[in-house]
């Protein structure tokens, strides 16, 4: 008994009748593609880092939402509060819907004040899609962003 295989379908020759088996058809819907970036400032006073961040697509498509991680370098004070769309994910971190954003166009701007943990005198804050809403992004320069911010009250732009 031979098998020959063609173009998804199969053909079993040989043997008392012969059969014809075709593979089911596969839908191949290309991803979308969208750039995603994060545009805003951070300051930092007494151990308190003050956060506004604007998501943006860049295009070429847009998307129905993303998930955004806010990662300190120290540990956040075990109180917060975070604004909604936005969840504690682990002892220095915390994720943020962006919401819908079009294609090249802004989204809903993310606003939070959050305690760190002691008084340090600088913490870096690291800026990362984890989730682009199913679409692709071919340009992590500006969807991973990390941030120093020095404990004086000063404004540092990203």
């Amino acid at each position: 008994m031979r098998i020959l295989c063609a173009l998804g379908a199969a053909v079993v020759v040989g043997g008392a009748a012969p059969a014809v088996t075709a593979a089911p058809a596969v839908a191949s819907a290309a991803a979308p593609e969208a750039d995603l970036a994060y545009h805003g400032y951070a300051s930092m006073a007494g151990g308190r880092v003050a956060l506004r961040m604007t998501p943006r697509s860049h295009g070429p498509s847009g998307i129905a939402d993303a998930t955004v991680r806010l990662r300190w370098s120290v540990p956040l004070a075990d109180r917060q509060r975070l604004p909604g769309g936005c969840a504690r994910s682990e002892a220095r971190a915390v994720l943020c819907r962006t919401g819908a954003l079009p294609a090249d166009g802004v989204g809903k701007t993310i606003t939070m004040a959050v305690g760190l943990r002691g008084a340090p005198s600088e913490v870096k804050l690291e800026i990362h899609t984890v989730w682009g809403g199913g679409a692709v992004d071919r340009n992590h320069r500006n969807d991973r962003q990390k941030v120093l911010v020095l404990d004086t009250g000063d404004t540092y732009v990203f």
